[in-house]
């Protein structure tokens, strides 16, 4: 009667499952058929309409896979700190992507990101090019799409350079190839993770010495969580105004006339904004920690409470750089599509007409509400466990790695840095907090070894008893019990060297994740330049 009742409420859990994956997916279709009706009918007068609808639509594929997968990295640890409800990360997150988007992506963007093919490859020939941002496309959206779908979180624009590779080697040789680029792009791969590895524990271990170790926490954080706090200002004011309001600084010189008339904001300038910021919420943050403090339990818990909107506003900022920068980059393929079949040329540069930033911001809000709690799960509790300081670090190391990267000139991808953050926060656990580990292996250790150590008691006294010439009745009994006593203690010894075994397995970074991920990473540029290659040659096919 239980094992029917079990049958029946996985049933029923199965069909709301399936239902729930029904109104996604359908949801998913009516926003993708929207934009595809929408490019069609409002340009159907343009030469090769049909080509930028359908470009249109693989655009708001992409740009929902983007959301569900590369999104995940801004507020996968405020998730799983706590910090953030999962409904109030997507909320927030939707809002501040979008905006990024919108108010600083700018309204001109590189039509192939970072240079990696030649455009004059193609000779001036629309057709191909075309044909190949089509491939990108749609190859970065399938492979962003598996990648959600196994939990791994990639890095966006590789998976869009990939298909912007595999497409040009398709259309042009190997030789339309910047293999020069090719190879910053690989080596970014080793760069990211360990620079925001490195950096995450830095500040995590700077944390837990000036605060977690002491005795009276909480008048160290008076004292240090404001200065934890300005850093941050000042780490994510310079990210922003380098990385988020590049694409509309002229429009600031014009109004802030004082600023230097420079295309583009430089470090110093940046620096100095976020000097200015860090000095405002040092103060705000100390008399609202001087407040607090009263109210707060002397105990890690009560530090780490401390650190909860600071986190907010972390995944808030993250999300509308984010959007500032990588939509744009996202939607690139697209706009360079729109701008061949509008032109009828091909330029390195396109405009962005505003449907489609709208079709990569509002994409990517969609992807995430629909798609992103899975990813977003993974990133904040699958890999290592997340509480707020552990959290906070990662999102100092996002923006402080960018800004080191950036005037050093390493190539990185904020993927692999927040994912390499969170495993740095990990392997910085183990080294500096095994004891509760510790004590349970030399507890099982013991216990292994106390029943070892019986074990031979009872094979000497069975052996000293079997060598016995005048054996008494008392003597065989107990060698029936001495056996029975010996098989006993054999099982618990295979119990415990199992027991002991499965607790030394147990690590605070999860070693099947990284591999999975680590994995993921090494093969998207290839894994989407085949997709691409292989999209090319059908779109050609059936076209010719």
């Amino acid at each position: 009667m239980e094992m029917i009742q079990t049958v029946k409420k996985m049933q029923t859990e199965a069909l709301e499952s399936s239902g729930v994956d029904f109104i996604r997916l359908g949801l998913a279709l009516f926003f993708m058929v929207a934009v595809l009706a929408y490019s069609f009918l409002s340009l159907g007068s343009v030469p090769n309409s049909m080509f930028l609808a359908i470009a249109a639509l693989f655009g708001a594929y992409l740009a929902m896979n983007i959301g569900a997968n590369d999104v995940a990295n801004n507020v996968g640890p405020a998730v799983g700190s706590k910090a953030l409800t999962m409904g109030g990360a997507i909320v927030i997150a939707a809002i501040f992507e979008a905006g990024g988007a919108f108010i600083a992506g700018g309204d001109v963007v590189e039509t192939i990101k970072k240079g990696i093919i030649d455009i004059n490859a193609f000779g001036g020939n629309v057709d191909p090019f075309i044909w190949a941002m089509m491939a990108a496309l749609l190859a970065a959206a399938l492979w962003l799409n598996f990648a959600t779908a196994v939990k791994a979180p990639v890095s966006t624009t590789h998976s869009i350079v990939g298909g912007v590779m595999g497409a040009g080697i398709a259309a042009a040789g190997f030789s339309i190839v910047s293999w020069g680029t090719m190879s910053k792009i690989a080596a970014s791969w080793i760069i990211s993770p360990v620079l925001g590895g490195v950096i995450a524990a830095i500040f995590l271990f700077a944390i837990k010495k000036t605060m977690v170790y002491k005795e009276d926490k909480i008048t160290a954080a008076k004292i240090w969580v404001p200065i934890f706090v300005a850093i941050m200002s000042w780490a994510f004011v310079t990210y922003l105004t380098l990385k988020g309001l590049k694409k509309i600084w002229p429009s600031i010189v014009d109004v802030l006339s004082f600023l230097p008339d420079e295309k583009k904001p430089s470090f110093i300038v940046a620096a100095i904004f976020g000097l200015i910021i860090a000095a405002i919420v040092y103060f705000i943050v100390k008399k609202t920690v001087t407040a607090r403090a009263a109210k707060l339990d002397n105990t890690r818990a009560g530090i780490n409470l401390l650190f909860t909107v600071p986190l907010i506003f972390a995944a808030a900022l993250l999300s509308f750089a984010h959007g500032a920068n990588d939509v744009a980059n996202a939607i690139g393929p697209l706009a360079a599509i729109s701008d061949a079949v509008i032109t009828g040329g091909i330029s390195s540069k396109a405009g962005i007409p505003f449907w489609i930033m709208g079709v990569g911001a509002l994409g990517i809000a969609i992807g995430l509400a629909l798609y992103g709690p899975k990813l977003i799960k993974t990133v904040g509790g699958e890999i290592t466990e997340l509480d707020q300081m552990r959290a906070f670090s990662v999102a100092m190391s996002a923006s402080i790695t960018v800004i080191i990267a950036s005037q050093l000139g390493l190539p990185v991808s904020s993927t692999h840095i927040a994912i390499g953050g969170i495993f740095g926060v990990g392997f910085l656990r183990e080294f500096l907090e095994p004891s509760y580990e510790k004590n349970i292996i030399r507890h099982e250790q013991a216990t292994l070894r106390d029943e070892k150590i019986l074990l031979r008691a009872y094979g000497a006294e069975l052996k000293t008893l079997e060598l016995k010439d005048d054996k008494q009745k008392d003597d065989y009994i107990r060698i029936v019990d001495l056996y029975k006593m010996i098989d006993v203690e054999e099982d618990r010894i295979k119990e415990s060297k199992k027991q002991l075994k499965s607790v030394e397995k147990v690590k605070y970074v999860k070693r099947d994740a990284v591999k999975k991920i680590i994995a993921a990473w090494i093969i998207t540029v290839p894994a989407a330049a085949i997709l691409s290659a292989a999209i090319f040659f059908m779109i050609k096919g059936i076209v010719l």
